[in-house]
């Protein structure tokens, strides 16, 4: 008898936002056959003109399913991810507290196969909790729950802060017109970072690597530096000297007391670490498989190249 060919593994990415968009684009650099096998959990269109209209994603081949994270039950879930392999969550907390728990309860209920939980940031295990900023809580949250059980196999890619988050003006760590950088805690204190782009190729590459990854933390990293190097690189890129202004732990403690719903000076005391938010570069999963990914410096010139 001819060998029964085992049919495609199905994906369901969640969200198709800057990360969503860049793990899609590195499933189907993998297997560019696989789009049918590929759908993306999106919001209900505001307006029956969004219901009727094709998205863009389709146009590629790939399927959209509609779903409300903030508003469905954990069954409404569980009946979504059911029918699929593997679901690989790439949306935040944009659902409120409690989203990524709901999430994780759901996969597990529907018997997933394998699930990519959205973990895409800091080692969370070192972390732990009270770390001062509420989604970290959650996070160590997650892991307990996936440790929890056996059915359904997952894998955590760590992958430090997005390398773009370091410019935000919001958070405050850098800023090039003046030009400044602020360390967080200690200029000595390292960070790694990596661009959505190299998540998305990466997460791609390690869903395909053989031996199968199971049951794994798995680091990546675009970059790891200390606060004084970040400022060497900044200098390095403007030619000239950079104003360097550091905030100590009394500071961000008072500023977190004083400012309690401030979301970025929770930030700004989460990553005054030094350990949990940073990793040699040398000993991640992009470094062991040759796979070049793109530092500050080089992210640095792309930007003023755009």
């Amino acid at each position: 008898m001819p060998e029964t060919k085992k049919p495609s593994a199905t994906f369901l990415v969640i969200g198709a936002g800057e990360l969503g968009l860049a793990v899609i684009n590195g499933l189907l650099e993998q297997h560019p056959e696989s789009a049918g096998s590929v759908s993306v959990l999106l919001r209900p269109p505001a307006d029956a003109a969004g219901e009727q209209a094709k998205h863009p994603l389709e146009g590629k081949g790939l399927h959209i399913v509609r779903g409300d994270l903030a508003t469905e039950t954990v069954d409404g879930l569980v009946a979504i991810f059911a029918s699929f392999d593997t679901v690989i969550c790439c949306t935040g907390f944009v659902g409120g507290p409690g989203t990524q728990r709901k999430i994780t309860k759901a996969v597990l209920q529907a018997g997933v196969e394998r699930y990519v939980p959205w973990q895409f940031g800091v080692d969370y295990d070192v972390v732990g909790h009270g770390s001062g900023q509420p989604v970290f809580d959650e996070q160590a949250d997650v892991r307990d729950m996936l440790r929890g059980q056996s059915a359904t196999e997952w894998i955590i890619v760590s992958t430090g802060m997005f390398t773009s988050f370091l410019f935000e003006p919001a958070f405050g760590l850098v800023d090039l017109e003046r030009p400044r950088v602020h360390a967080l805690g200690s200029w000595e204190n390292r960070l790694t970072v990596t661009t959505p782009g190299d998540i998305g190729r990466l997460t791609a590459a390690i869903l395909a690597h053989e031996p199968r990854i199971r049951d794994q933390v798995v680091y990546v990293a675009g970059d790891t530096f200390s606060y004084t190097q970040l400022a060497d690189m900044i200098e390095g890129h403007l030619g000239r000297d950079v104003e360097r202004v550091m905030w100590d732990m009394d500071r961000l403690r008072s500023e977190v007391a004083a400012h309690p719903d401030d979301g970025m000076r929770k930030y700004h005391l989460a990553f005054a670490r030094d350990t949990g938010v940073a990793w040699d570069k040398e000993t991640t999963f992009n470094a062991a498989q040759g796979i070049a990914v793109v530092d500050v410096p080089a992210w640095l010139d792309q930007r003023e190249a755009a």
